[in-house]
């Protein structure tokens, strides 16, 4: 494994491993994503080797454009709105697969729809291009840890198991991508809130999101339904107003309550935007401390927030050992 500055020439030599069948890990507006060209079914099995991740939780394939994601899935009226509204960017559509697509099997995990993105990160942008292929890229981590949003962690998970990190520096929002699901012409169902934030996505729509099941370990039909994810080693107290002792704090606003132990505030302002940025590179930082518990303070539930305490909630759910429900997926 080699952590390389994101110049033209890695960009070039990661999108040869990319047709080669490696992964590489690269930086998009969310988070490091673990990269495997998804026509290549080998490729895309070797992600869900180097995660740990089960073979029923699908991944997202990332395009370069419109035209790459209508190649492989079919745009509803409303997905067709939206794309227009936020691609490139941090919003996935979960859309009905094309039956000539050419997409891995896997990457659906035998399901009849894709879930589909356009990032706009130029480095995501860059390597698309030289490795002119579709990738399958979930978070580059071990799964249901910790989201990556600097190279850094992306080796401290990954260590051997990726051909190549790209170095794009810190990602920009720091929470995954929302995912809906528009494979539905009469509804939009909103299965992971993200960066982009329900109220930016209902103007556009002019009508409410429907909500999908907030958890699906059995059944997933995009990522981060799973109801342990995100997690530190830390088990995490939510909605706090006083510290324990031994715990670490993570903050918000400016009323923190006083602790001796480590803590970060996510934003002394009140700001959900910074908050969301800092949110998973804060829990990685506390976790390091070695602190058994982690206490959160209250995070409001409007725009990002939203996100932000879905993330929460999951990082603090029981953690059991997931195995795949009985699906024939051979």
């Amino acid at each position: 494994m080699s952590i390389r500055l994101a110049d033209n020439a890695a960009i070039e030599e990661a999108g040869q491993l990319i047709r080669a069948g490696a992964l590489v890990a690269f930086p998009t507006e969310t988070v490091y994503g673990l990269g495997a060209d998804a026509t290549n079914g080998r490729a895309v099995a070797a992600i869900f080797e180097a995660k740990g991740r089960p073979r029923f939780n699908p991944l997202i394939v990332h395009v370069p454009n419109l035209a790459g994601a209508e190649s492989i899935a079919v745009l509803s009226k409303a997905a067709r709105q939206l794309a227009d509204a936020f691609w490139p960017g941090p919003l996935t559509l979960v859309l009905e697969r094309r039956a000539d697509a050419g997409i891995s099997d896997l990457v659906s995990a035998g399901l009849d729809t894709l879930a589909v993105r356009v990032p706009a990160h130029p480095v995501a942008q860059a390597l698309l291009a030289a490795a002119d292929r579709p990738l399958a890229a979930p978070s580059a981590n071990r799964s249901g840890r910790v989201s990556p949003t600097r190279a850094a962690h992306v080796a401290d998970d990954l260590t051997d198991r990726v051909a190549m990190i790209l170095d794009g520096g810190a990602t920009a929002h720091g929470l995954e991508s929302t995912v809906l699901d528009a494979s539905d012409a009469d509804a939009v169902i909103l299965l992971r809130p993200g960066a982009v934030p329900r109220e930016a996505i209902e103007a556009v729509l002019g009508q409410p999101l429907a909500d999908g099941p907030s958890s699906d370990d059995a059944h997933p039909t995009s990522p981060g339904q799973l109801a342990s994810h995100y997690a530190p080693n830390a088990a995490l107290r939510l909605n706090v107003r006083e510290v324990r002792p031994g715990e670490a704090l993570l903050a918000f606003g400016d009323d923190a309550p006083p602790t001796t132990g480590p803590s970060v505030n996510l934003s002394a302002s009140g700001d959900l935007v910074e908050a969301a940025a800092g949110l998973f590179a804060a829990l990685r930082d506390l976790d390091r401390t070695g602190a058994a518990t982690i206490a959160v303070m209250p995070i409001p539930e409007h725009g990002l927030g939203e996100a932000i305490n879905d993330r929460l909630r999951r990082a603090a759910a029981p953690r059991e050992s997931l195995s795949p429900p009985s699906r024939g997926e051979g």
